[in-house]
């Protein structure tokens, strides 16, 4: 995030808005069946190991935003432009100190940065007129400084995806004949039938074998209250044993008219790790990851828009973004990499949402005043467009 004035009397600004959304898978995992547990009281080791999972979570997200501020910091100054302020985190300043014309700061949330720029400082001691500042400089310089954080994050996503090729490999997912049943509502017409979580659905009479979650859905959907009979493999109760059942689920009918039977349906694939010979094949498999995983991030914010009052109430900030980057990091450190990957991925996209207070607010008044041949928008538009509150539009940020 970008500032052009930072006074000590003002509050710094709301940090860019990171969200999760529940599109995005952050880990490729198989699902299972879910058992009953016992609850018993936290021993020492084991919150010492929630501690350590959250704070490597947040160690994460504070160094994701570190970059994306690094990035409009470096461009600034690399073509010569004020900067007055850089901070990572919000709220009460841990430590701070001057090199130069610029106050560097860590502060005590380390949710969300930015870089303050003097353009409307009464006491920055720089005229209005100064070609160096920000405001001053020509469109291109304009564009390289608010876009930079953007590229940094995606830099960096690939260079964590890049880490993940050479140290622990990358997740590589085979195809299995089948639908995969991760979930099973209660009550549904779907536990009525009996499916149960981790059911694979491997045939239904009148669709061409192995059937696709588009063609099961549709058909689902055209059959309330008819016979749809179904051919799932089940875990039996060995270890690696399956078996198939013939069930007929009765789907009920919904709303709109359409049938429903209370279930998720996913692809049923395999994962396995690749490792790479050489630096090579290395850089040929994270370039096919970053490839696949900015293409993920770019879906389900399409879906998330595009179903927006059943996915808003799911989008989640920062916080909750820890919570699953401590779940990650708990159950695997490879995990952790792509948990990286996807929220600087996240980020750079969100940034890019033309919305007054991100990246892409900015960079749509800069291009605005190019298409109007360089005239400058006016001061008091442009500072009321990018004070305008965008919280309805992206619900439970900070």
């Amino acid at each position: 995030m970008i500032t052009t004035h930072l006074s000590p009397t003002l509050k710094p600004p709301l940090p860019p808005p990171l969200s999760l959304h529940p599109h995005l898978p952050l880990l490729r995992r198989h699902h299972h069946h879910r058992h009953p547990i016992s609850v018993s009281a936290a021993t020492p080791s084991d919150l010492l190991t929630s501690v350590e999972s959250v704070a490597s979570a947040a160690s994460v997200l504070a160094a994701i935003v570190l970059v994306h501020e690094s990035g409009h910091f470096l461009a600034a100054t690399s073509r010569g432009i004020h900067v007055s302020q850089f901070s990572v985190g919000f709220g009460p300043a841990l430590a701070r100190f001057r090199l130069g014309p610029v106050e560097y700061a860590l502060r005590a949330i380390p949710l969300g940065g930015y870089v303050g720029f003097p353009d409307d400082d009464p006491d920055s001691g720089f005229p209005p007129d100064d070609p160096d500042l920000l405001r001053n400089r020509p469109v291109p310089d304009r564009l390289l400084v608010v876009s930079a954080g953007v590229a940094a994050n995606l830099l960096f996503a690939f260079l964590i995806v890049y880490a993940q090729a050479l140290t622990v490999g990358v997740p590589v997912q085979a195809q299995l004949p089948g639908v995969l049943v991760p979930e099973v509502i209660p009550g549904s017409a779907a536990a009525r039938a009996g499916l149960l979580p981790g059911d694979v659905i491997l045939s239904v009479p009148g669709l061409a074998p192995d059937p696709s979650v588009p063609v099961l859905v549709d058909l689902i959907k055209a059959s309330p209250n008819k016979d749809v009979s179904v051919t799932v493999s089940r875990t039996g109760p060995g270890p690696g044993d399956r078996r198939s059942i013939d069930l007929t689920v009765v789907p009920d009918t919904s709303v709109d008219g359409t049938g429903r039977i209370g279930v998720q349906l996913s692809p049923y694939f395999r994962v396995t790790r690749v490792h790479p010979n050489n630096l090579a094949e290395a850089t040929v498999l994270a370039l096919r990851e970053f490839t696949a995983l900015s293409a993920t991030v770019l879906d389900g914010l399409r879906q998330t828009f595009l179903n927006f009052s059943q996915t808003a109430e799911k989008v989640s900030g920062p916080v909750a973004i820890i919570a699953v980057g401590a779940e990650v990091a708990r159950s695997s450190a490879e995990g952790l990499f792509q948990f990286a990957a996807v929220i600087n991925l996240n980020l750079a996209a969100i940034n890019l949402l033309p919305l007054p207070a991100l990246d892409g607010g900015t960079l749509a008044l800069i291009l605005l005043e190019a298409a109007r041949g360089g005239q400058k928008i006016p001061r008091e538009i442009e500072q009321r467009i990018m004070s305008s509150d965008c919280s309805a539009l992206v619900p439970d940020t900070v």
